[in-house]
Formats: C-alpha cells, sequence, structure tokens
C-alpha cells in the first residue's frame, strides 16, 4: 500500500513539474502595450534625430508642428488657406533624406486631392491646411506621417522619412 501511495505522489510531482515547465505564464495587455509604446517611442526619437540632422547638414530653418511634420512655408500668399472640401491643385517632388528622388509632378500637369478625404499622406494633408495658395513648402515627413512600415512598396523604402516641395497652384471650391 505504501509503494502505491509513493508512486502516486511521485507521479503527481513528476506531472506538476512538467506542466510548470511546458505552460508559460499569460504576459498581460498591459505589459504588451508598454513594451510597443516604448518600441514605438524609441524609432519616433530615432526618425526626429535624423531629420535634425539633415535639417541641420542643409542649413534650413523649419518649424515641427505637434504631429512630427517639419515646415518651411515661403512664397506670397495670393489666396485662402483650403479648408475641408476645397481640392487644392499643387505641384511637388518627393525625395529621401538622401537625396534620391521618388516622384514629381509632369510640368503643366499639377495634381490634385480633396482636403479631408485622404488619398495623400497625412503630413501632407497637414502642411497644405497651413499653407496659402500661392505659398510654396518645404516639408519633411517622418514615416508614421508618410508611408509608414513598409513604404509605398515602390519607390519609398520601409520607414522613411521623405521630403515634399510644394507649390500650391490654386485653392477650389
Amino acid at each position: 500500500m505504501n509503494r502505491l501511495v509513493t508512486i502516486a505522489l511521485l507521479a503527481s510531482l513528476i506531472s506538476c513539474t512538467h506542466n510548470q515547465q511546458t505552460k508559460k505564464l499569460p504576459v498581460p495587455k498591459s505589459e504588451v502595450k508598454r513594451k510597443l509604446l516604448g518600441i514605438n517611442q524609441k524609432l519616433v526619437d530615432k526618425d526626429k534625430e535624423e531629420i535634425l540632422a539633415y535639417i541641420s547638414r542643409q542649413k534650413l530653418t523649419m518649424v515641427q508642428s505637434q504631429s512630427g511634420l517639419f515646415y518651411y512655408i515661403f512664397g506670397k500668399a495670393k489666396g485662402p488657406k483650403p479648408k475641408a472640401g476645397n481640392v487644392v491643385v499643387y505641384h511637388y517632388r518627393i525625395s529621401l533624406l538622401d537625396g534620391t528622388e521618388c516622384y514629381k509632378s509632369e510640368p503643366n500637369k499639377p495634381e490634385s486631392f480633396v482636403v479631408g478625404h485622404g488619398g495623400v499622406e497625412t503630413g501632407l494633408e497637414e502642411a497644405i491646411k497651413l499653407m496659402h495658395k500661392g505659398q510654396n513648402a518645404i516639408l519633411i515627413l517622418p514615416p508614421h506621417l508618410a508611408h509608414g512600415l513598409i513604404g509605398d512598396l515602390d519607390r519609398i523604402p520601409p520607414r522613411s522619412s521623405i521630403i515634399y516641395e510644394v507649390s500650391l497652384i490654386d485653392v477650389l471650391k
């Protein structure tokens, strides 16, 4: 009888020990969220550091918005600022911080979009709303205001800050 009790106790202990080794304790969601927020902040800080180094090398004077957009708007205003629902007509050139040109509008063939309807980079839309018709701007969009983690899957690599040179030609109601 004692042997049976001993064997049962040993089997129970081995079983408990085995379960403790193979089961992982669940990680609380708050811990996962805290770690992801920390990683995100490190990426944002790294992007900002690269952008500030570019601004310093180019000797630019730029303003930073709350979202992280860097901009320099210049030229004489010839009309109103765009509002939601307006169609903006503009020429542009997009390049990377290393100077690689990615895209540009064709001469005599400007681009357009409806303000507030998406379809363009968040940073471009934010900046267009700061400009007046007739003005020009140099914008630096960090990845979170441009094409994010994956780039545009064409000419803009993943996690790239981009430089927009924009001329706001017209604001249509």
